[in-house]
Parts: structure tokens; C-alpha cells; sequence
């Protein structure tokens, strides 16, 4: 099955990708591996929340901006390569813009951990980092990056 199938199969359907908001490409190709620019959650041009998370944003919403955040990843990559060029997922790195006092990075950052699996099945299983951190560009309560092998 090839991931392109497994996606329409899944009901998925990558969104454009993002334009970049400095001086950066969506991401880069070196060797085997992809690397993403971190990716904000945007849809549609629009930034789909703002504030941090365990203020003016749930952990349960900064989930599912973490999902479109992976998804926009994807984005990238298949702009650059074709999403079925990807033999694996080798890491995600997802930065949350947290309240005083929240420590629930993992939990918001399994979004994109989580999408990957659901796509690539074993080979969506990744090294991860989920870091809290004080702001994000455009106020953004969640940004991912994603690093991927491909043939």
C-alpha cells in the first residue's frame, strides 16, 4: 500500500503548504532524510488559534493543532519529494507555548506523533522532543518540525 493510498484510505488529504512567514524553505532535502521547517497550525492561510496552552488554549484543542501541525509537515515534504518517497519517520520535535505551571507538552504533542502512526504505521514510530517554551511566531500555541527518511 502506498502512503498516498493509505492517506485517501484514512479520509486525510494534505492542505497546501504553508508559505514560509521569514527567510526559510518548507523544508530541505540532504542525503536520504527530509527536514521541515517547523510548521504552525494553519489552515487556509489562517493561524487556526493563538495564546498558550493551559491558558487561553486546552491541552485537548493544542492536540488536534499539533494534528494539523504534523499535517502541514507532510505538506512540505510532499511538495519537495512525494509523500511516497517517505520510508520513515525518524523524528518530531514540537514546541509548546505553555501557561506558568503547564507540563502537559507530551500529551499535546502526541497530535503529530499520533497522525504519523495512524499514516505510517510502523514506520511512523519516531525519536520525539515535546518542549514547553514562552512564545511561538504569531502568538501560535504550537509549532512541530519533522525530520524523514526517504528512498
Amino acid at each position: 500500500m502506498t502512503v498516498a493510498s493509505k492517506l485517501a484510505e484514512l479520509g486525510i488529504e494534505l492542505p497546501a503548504v504553508v508559505a514560509p512567514l521569514a527567510a526559510y524553505v518548507p523544508a530541505v532535502r540532504t542525503g536520504n532524510l527530509v527536514y521541515t521547517a517547523g510548521q504552525l497550525p494553519i489552515a487556509d492561510g489562517e493561524l487556526l488559534a493563538t495564546g498558550k496552552v493551559g491558558a487561553e488554549v486546552t491541552a485537548e484543542q493544542a492536540r488536534d493543532l499539533a494534528r494539523q501541525c504534523g499535517l502541514n509537515a507532510l505538506a512540505a515534504v510532499h511538495a519537495l519529494v512525494g509523500i511516497d518517497s517517505v520510508v520513515k519517520v525518524v523524528k518530531v520535535v514540537g514546541f509548546v507555548a505553555s501557561a506558568p505551571g503547564f507540563d502537559g507538552q507530551p500529551g499535546v504533542i502526541n497530535g503529530a506523533s499520533e497522525l504519523l502512526g495512524e499514516i505510517f504505521g510502523d514506520a511512523g514510530a519516531h525519536a520525539r522532543s515535546a518542549v514547553g517554551v514562552s512564545e511561538l511566531p504569531r502568538n501560535a500555541p504550537v509549532e512541530v518540525e519533522v525530520i524523514v527518511e526517504v528512498a
